[in-house]
């Protein structure tokens, strides 16, 4: 690809919120497709597996024939940040899953779903996110998930005042328990998309 182009980044719509971050990236200067079919995912430079069901977008990607394309893209090195479900769904590893539930995998980590109860217990609090300057993040918990384990592969950004890690990053993978296209910080979209453009160009 010529440096000159703009990114095409993909935004996995199968379910969540897909609109969110196809706004955030647009608003960054990226070009924008919503990937449903193994064709729109092999035209993309980077791709987004947004929030919402884990379970839900793991049944969805299969009976769309998307899951094994997913997979063979995490491998070949495609950047891809996962959010929230997404981050589920990136994690080699899931704990509190549901029956049958699978994820593609690509992140040396543990992810326990659901972690800090339904939604009602959904909330905010600010991070500190070193790679991504001295001002914290204020990031949003909507029935998120938690990092159990970080392997060996695999780098925390971000944790709790508790410990737990809630933002992970690994090769091109990049993944978050909470929701940065909705606060308006975009820094995380905008570092993922740095990784984009370095790995397209």
């Amino acid at each position: 690809m010529a440096g000159s182009r703009t990114p095409l980044v993909g935004v996995l719509a199968l379910q969540g919120d897909f609109r969110e971050h196809a706004l955030v990236l647009r608003g960054l200067g990226a070009d924008v497709v919503h990937v449903r079919r193994p064709e729109e995912l092999a035209a993309v430079d980077g791709l987004i597996l947004p929030g919402g069901e884990s379970s839900v977008q793991d049944k969805l990607s299969r009976t769309f024939g998307l899951a094994e394309p997913l997979k063979q893209a995490i491998r070949s090195g495609l950047p891809v940040y996962g959010t929230c479900a997404g981050l589920i769904m990136l994690a080699d590893r899931i704990v509190g899953g549901i029956a049958g539930q699978q994820s593609l995998g690509g992140l040396d980590v543990t992810v326990r779903r659901n972690a800090f109860g339904s939604q009602l217990d959904s909330f905010e609090t600010d991070l500190d996110v070193p790679v991504l300057g001295d001002e914290p993040v204020h990031a949003v918990f909507i029935r998120a998930p938690v990092v159990d384990t970080v392997g060996p592969a695999a780098t925390a950004l971000a944790s709790l005042a508790d410990g737990r890690v809630v933002a992970v990053e690994q090769g091109n993978l990049l993944g978050t328990s909470f929701h940065p296209e909705v606060t308006g910080d975009i820094r995380f979209h905008a570092y993922f998309l740095d990784r984009v453009r370095a790995h397209a160009g």
